[in-house]
């Protein structure tokens, strides 16, 4: 069976990062191999939450690994709460992504034209770095703005482009895309693109790689609901090294998760709690 190493914090309620990843890959007949970052009571969003760095354990855990002759054949990383943990996961992709191993990096950086309260330049250095050695990176629009250009010029394009048509907005996305793909040499996939047709509301994913520009849509409901990229992402992962063409597992996620929110929209579910995804999870095999 094939093993991809997950690295991402555990947050024991909002249904995100491990928590969403761990079924989500194993559904798709992989190992998951959790390295946590961190753990953490709930997700972030919530107004109370414990947290515990787990950036000290990570060498522990991964000199214990080495010792057992682990051998991924992925690795996936997301969520890192600053530049000395991304350093962590550069020292682990040292250690254990050579030889074939395919590498996706989510750049959780921030969203909606702003940076989360952990960007810092600094662990914006780090994320190029990792995205230089990743197969596939999955920015939304905000992170792909900031690995290019950084913060300043992320605020400035954000705030030019919210002032195009559609059609110059997606023309405009697509070399951002293709800027990507010759910046760090890997398959791009920019998530979660607002877009508007015939009075309609869609979320678009470009796919973006040495070939061109290719466009996954699917219909919008509700707002923004955590976890919802870790399970993009986790469907990605899962299809890499299952050897599945990136458009077919772009497609596969956004219709698992177009079909999970629909039943959370139905139920009224706050967007913290994340997505009723479980009875889904069947159609991934």
């Amino acid at each position: 069976m094939k093993k991809i190493a997950v690295i991402n914090d555990l947050s024991g309620m909002g249904k995100c990062s491990l928590t969403a990843a761990l079924p989500v890959i194993s559904v798709m007949g992989v190992q998951a191999c959790p390295l946590p970052t961190a753990i953490l009571s709930a997700q972030t969003g919530f107004e109370t939450y414990y947290y515990d760095d787990y950036t000290e354990h990570m060498e522990e855990i991964m000199l214990r690994w080495k010792q057992m002759g682990f051998c991924p054949d992925g690795i996936y990383t997301g969520f890192l709460s600053g530049a000395a943990q991304a350093e962590k996961i550069l020292e682990f992709i040292d250690l254990f992504g050579q030889n074939g191993v395919k590498i996706l990096t989510d750049p959780v950086m921030g969203d909606n034209g702003a940076e989360y309260p952990i960007y810092t330049d600094a662990l914006c250095e780090k994320m190029r770095l990792l995205a230089k050695k990743a197969s596939i990176i999955t920015p939304n629009l905000t992170e792909a703005l900031l690995l290019l250009y950084g913060k300043e010029k992320n605020n400035e394009r954000w705030k030019r482009m919210s002032e195009l048509s559609q059609k110059e907005f997606m023309e405009e996305v697509q070399e951002i895309g293709k800027t990507l793909v010759e910046t760090f040499d890997a398959d791009a996939v920019i998530t979660g693109i607002d877009l508007n047709e015939g009075g309609s509301a869609f979320m678009g994913n470009l796919i973006t790689d040495h070939r061109g520009c290719t466009l996954v849509k699917v219909k919008k409901e509700g707002g923004s609901y955590s976890g919802t990229g870790d399970l993009f992402a986790s469907v990605l992962s899962a299809g890499m090294v299952k050897g599945t063409e990136i458009a077919e597992s772009v497609r596969k996620a956004a219709d698992f998760i177009s079909k999970a929110i629909h039943d959370t929209v139905l139920e009224g579910i706050d967007r913290n709690e994340g997505v009723c995804f479980e009875k889904y999870l069947g159609e991934l095999l």
